[in-house]
């Protein structure tokens, strides 16, 4: 749970001082977001995995907790990664499409939603 509040306040930062810098002409913010996360993510999964130095919870709550609220892009990247490692082409394909195209539907029929209140 702390790490959650922790990863929302610097998601919070992050994406604010991106966009302050950029401009809001693009989504710098959530772009920048995605990517550390997808790239603090995949080092982690790799650099826990292989040494010992911290306890399995702890690494859990880094990933789970701070990148997890930081960005889910994140968790979503590791999983497709995982699954072209494995060669689930198939799988990996249908994830993308499912995320991003129900993931959008879902955004616009929530605002349809919040537009009749």
């Amino acid at each position: 749970m702390l790490g959650g509040a922790v990863g929302a306040a610097l998601r919070y930062g992050a994406a604010a001082g991106m966009n302050q810098l950029f401009g809001r002409n693009f989504p710098y913010g959530t772009l920048s977001v995605n990517l550390l996360g997808s790239f603090l993510i995949g080092f982690l999964a790799i650099y826990f995995s292989q040494r010992a130095l911290l306890d399995t919870a702890l690494a859990q709550g880094l990933m789970v907790g701070v990148l997890g609220a930081f960005t889910t892009f994140s968790t979503f990247s590791l999983d497709n990664l995982q699954l072209l490692e494995q060669g689930q082409w198939l799988v990996f394909a249908l994830n993308i499409v499912l995320n991003v195209g129900l993931c959008l539907l879902a955004v616009y029929l929530g605002t349809l939603v919040a537009r009749t209140f």
